[in-house]
């Protein structure tokens, strides 16, 4: 699965999406992960009302299942949803590969549904996943 961090330095999350310098994706697998890319954007970034900054992020994470953020607006989170990836807020600035091992360790667990779900992300449905649950 694709995460994507809205980030300054490459290094933490620490940017707001829409004012984000770089977007960092990697791979993520419970076995571990690997750095895909930095998309780095340019412009005036803090502008806001500018909804035409947002159409390259929104491209630049369509294969994400998962984006970290240190906020986002309410058009951006909107976009990002309909766009089947999962916003993730983090309170204060935070290092990427951390994150990238807590959500491993989550992976390698039983993770609650709502990650199950974006991790289907791009991958066929099938009725078998069910099969496990109980029925109540």
């Amino acid at each position: 699965m694709k995460v994507a961090f809205a980030t300054q330095d490459l290094k933490r999350v620490d940017a707001h999406f829409g004012w984000a310098k770089h977007i960092a994706i990697y791979d993520l697998e419970p076995e571990g992960h690997t750095f895909l890319e930095a998309v780095e954007f340019e412009g005036d970034l803090r502008e806001d009302g500018n909804e035409d900054k947002l159409a390259p992020k929104i491209e630049a994470i369509k294969d994400c299942a998962i984006l970290y953020v240190a906020a986002i607006g309410g058009s951006g989170a909107a976009r990002v949803v309909a766009n089947n990836i999962h916003p993730m807020k983090v309170t204060q600035p935070e290092n990427i590969e951390e994150l990238l091992d807590k959500l491993q360790d989550v992976l390698k667990g039983n993770p609650p549904p709502w990650l199950r779900k974006v991790m289907m992300k791009g991958k066929e449905r099938s009725f078998d996943e069910f099969d496990d649950e109980d029925e109540n």
